[in-house]
């Protein structure tokens, strides 16, 4: 049996940095990369749409509305990109680079985090874009919001959780349940915790409430490994996307594997036939009805593995049961 999957072309010439479907059509994807481009994709007829020219690596975009995208990275300056004009706009500028936008629908605002150690705020209607900034003791590494929440994940194994609506200090601050260096951080869809990945092949669940019964309901376990020759190899999780509805989430890794997860039984739903390089990025569609997976080169082997990696590859797959909790019922 085939699965169905197909592969998009025309994918971008350096690692994927991050995927977005738009939030009003499964068929639009926006993918950024090391390759200084934003390229938003008509999954549908199978091609490129529009391709937006940055002046360095893009480390993170994101959709506001079906006609707005924004995008920052290694330039430190944050994009407006007018999808159906495809005009390009300049909102203002970080100190150093911005390694996360995302859009907070609670706070109607685009939310950006660098390694300048701030954390910044944006309205694109305003005079002056930047709304706001407020300072954090470390590089922020990744960013990801749900309702009134933002989670940040800072360079020391640090998270500082926010309410947007009062950012002068954190609601939460709690250290990574895990051992090693946090390469993905995902808000669940129910808004009641989030997952955080690392090199070396762990995922923990974490749950915001702060009561005690809560809070024993969290845990971190074992994945991306193989045995091979009775050697245990582990490999970096570089992914995590929470489905929209079913709330079970995607992860992907080095080992070049994507696999559907339901944390609340604890159970693997499902691994995917492996692909062609680490899988770098995971997007699901706001309908739940696909999943997309951005494989490319992650720097796990330095330059050397750069000169022999292959060209990225972007896959859109058709979800079905798999990615459904067993006995679910919308109610």
């Amino acid at each position: 049996m085939t699965e169905p999957q197909q592969e998009i072309k025309a994918p971008p010439f350096d690692s994927i940095s991050s995927l977005q479907f738009s939030p009003a059509s499964s068929n639009l994807l926006l993918v950024s990369a090391w390759d200084s481009t934003v390229r938003l994709y008509d999954i549908a007829a199978n091609e490129e749409k529009t391709k937006f020219d940055h002046r360095a690596a893009v480390l993170s975009t994101t959709f506001s509305d079906a006609s707005h995208a924004y995008s920052g990275g290694l330039d430190a300056s944050l994009r407006e990109l007018e999808l159906e004009s495809e005009k390009i706009h300049a909102l203002g500028q970080h100190d150093d680079a911005i390694s996360s936008v995302r859009y907070s629908s609670e706070a109607n605002a685009i939310v950006t985090g660098s390694w300048d150690r701030t954390v910044r705020f944006w309205d694109p209607r305003a005079a002056t874009a930047q709304q706001s900034s407020h300072q954090l003791p470390e590089r922020v590494y990744f960013m990801d919001t749900v309702g009134h929440r933002l989670v940040i994940a800072l360079a020391s194994r640090l998270f500082h959780i926010f309410d947007v609506r009062k950012m002068d200090t954190p609601e939460q601050t709690r250290e990574s349940s895990l051992k090693f260096l946090t390469r993905a951080l995902a808000c669940m869809s129910d808004g009641q915790g989030y997952a955080t990945a690392s090199v070396e092949g762990r995922i923990a669940v974490e749950y915001f409430d702060p009561s005690p019964a809560i809070q024993e309901k969290k845990y971190a376990f074992k994945c991306h490994r193989q045995t091979i020759d009775d050697v245990d190899h582990v490999w970096p999780v570089n992914a995590l996307a929470f489905h929209p509805t079913y709330n079970t989430f995607a992860s992907g890794g080095s080992d070049t594997t994507v696999s559907i997860w339901d944390h609340k039984v604890k159970k693997r739903l499902r691994q995917y036939t492996r692909y062609n390089a680490p899988v770098a990025a995971l997007a699901f569609s706001a309908d739940g009805a696909r999943l997309a997976i951005g494989a490319s080169y992650t720097w796990d082997a330095g330059e050397e593995g750069a000169r022999t990696a292959e060209r990225p590859s972007l896959f859109v797959r058709e979800l079905g049961e798999e990615v459904k909790p067993k006995g679910w019922s919308a109610g």
